[in-house]
């Protein structure tokens, strides 16, 4: 039973079910009450109309054996005087009894005045021996001759009682029923809305137990929520099988970089055991160099994949520029005399650009897009640092062949190196521009690659001015 009302269909049921039942038994009462009050109004309206009629008699001097609106069997009514007693009654009325009367009006009316008011009360009257509830009106009238008296009049409340009864038993019998359809109802319209998530659930246990990322989700044709779960839950499956394939292809590409230093540095070392004489060392030093290099971009490679967040920090990239060049006899470093600072200032080669983040990811950055310049230009490589808006511009350029237009986001890509790059001995691993991408955009900018005027390649880098 717990397990039952634990799934969604069941707690669906049961809470529209309570709904309706609370709305109903509102609704019923409300009914019920509506109708008591009606009737029992019909009632009094009729007790007053008969004690209305018996007290204009009563104002012109009739008798009281006179008085022919007290004929109606249905209707007992008894005239009161000051004192509280009965003076005169209908035939066979043997007893009134009236609870919550309303207090005597006390109304000074002149002779054969009735009085305006008229009070209301429930009560019971014994007829020829049978004891049955009213509603009763009383209204005050002056006798020429007897003074002030009060008419009693009442008329049956056993229609009322008795309609309300038939409505309560209705009401009893119905609503049962009507709970039930709409349980049923809510129970069916819930199983066929939730049957698509079902078969969801269904295939990702599936995709779960399988492994197999390649599988899908059946989405409904429909415009719900539940499809619109259903096609983000595919792709979500598409960007963990791209993130799992990434990752695959990483490691594969990974151990096979790995294994040309690793293999060449053993064999000068075996070399070296057998035959010292023969050992490279400075090849040895430059396997072991390379490795180094590749084992540092790898860690970190696998610390950005995993979210790491860069250092808080400020960095000037004017002076992180001529850093990075240091060294570099055919790096030239330019800060554009028109670098705006504020509005209505400039600022020539000594401007200040600062942006926010880790200093060493950014000299990285600059050093990676500097040895890819330097491997590929002819005979120069430019450096300019500017400002435009709220964004701090850094573009590397070089006089090579440039590179094509449907290879410009190839060369992002981890372990690519383009057909005229894969040496080894000229070239890295290819992962120094994935590594200035995923770092660029760790701090909030971009990193582009367009063609140069004289036809070299132009790397502009953005960053968000700090």
């Amino acid at each position: 039973m717990r397990r039952r009302f634990g799934s969604v269909r069941a707690r669906a049921t049961l809470g529209a079910t309570l709904v309706v039942a609370v709305a109903l038994l509102a609704a019923g009462t409300a009914v019920l009450l509506s109708l008591r009050s009606n009737l029992t109004g019909q009632a009094g309206g009729q007790a007053e109309r008969s004690a209305r009629a018996v007290a204009a008699q009563v104002a012109v001097g009739a008798p009281y054996e006179d008085l022919s609106a007290m004929d109606d069997d249905d209707r007992p009514v008894q005239i009161l005087d000051a004192r509280g007693s009965r003076v005169a009654a209908s035939e066979e009325l043997e007893r009134i009894g009236v609870s919550g009367a309303d207090e005597d009006s006390g109304e000074d009316l002149d002779p054969g005045e009735i009085g305006d008011e008229t009070d209301f009360a429930d009560g019971f009257a014994t007829v020829d021996g049978d004891t049955a509830d009213y509603r009763f009106a009383a209204v005050q009238v002056r006798s020429p001759e007897k003074g002030p008296l009060t008419v009693q009049a009442g008329a049956p409340l056993a229609a009322e009682q008795s309609a309300v009864r038939t409505a309560l038993t209705v009401l009893l019998v119905g609503f049962p029923l009507l709970l039930a359809v709409v349980a049923g109802v809510t129970w069916l319209v819930t199983r066929r809305a939730l049957r698509p998530v079902e078969g969801i659930r269904r295939e990702m246990a599936a995709i779960t137990a399988s492994a197999d990322l390649a599988r899908r989700v059946p989405e409904p044709d429909a415009h719900d929520e539940v499809a619109r779960l259903a096609r983000t839950t595919n792709e979500t499956l598409a960007a963990l099988e791209t993130s799992v394939e990434r990752q695959r292809r990483f490691v594969a590409d990974a151990s096979h970089e790995l294994r040309s230093p690793i293999a060449s540095l053993r064999t000068q070392l075996e070399v070296g055991a057998a035959h010292p004489e023969l050992l490279d060392v400075a090849g040895a030093v430059e396997d072991t160099v390379r490795l180094q290099n590749l084992a540092a971009d790898l860690l970190l490679l696998a610390r950005l994949d995993a979210g790491e967040r860069p250092a808080d920090g400020t960095v000037e990239l004017t002076a992180l520029a001529r850093a990075a060049a240091a060294g570099r006899p055919d790096v030239t470093v330019v800060v554009e005399a028109a670098v705006e600072v504020e509005a209505g200032e400039t600022a020539g080669a000594g401007a200040v650009v600062e942006v926010a983040g880790s200093r060493g990811q950014l000299g990285r950055v600059l050093a990676n897009l500097l040895d890819n310049a330097q491997r590929h230009a002819r005979s120069a490589v430019a450096v300019t640092v500017r400002r435009e808006g709220e964004w701090a511009v850094v573009e590397v350029a070089d006089d090579g062949d440039g590179v094509p237009e449907a290879d410009r986001e190839r060369v992002f890509e981890r372990f690519v190196r383009l057909d005229d790059a894969r040496s080894r001995d000229d070239g890295g691993a290819g992962l120094g521009l994935a590594i200035a991408r995923d770092v660029t955009v760790r701090h909030g900018g971009t990193l582009t690659l367009r063609r140069t005027p004289a036809g070299g390649a132009l790397f502009e880098l953005r960053l968000p001015v700090h």
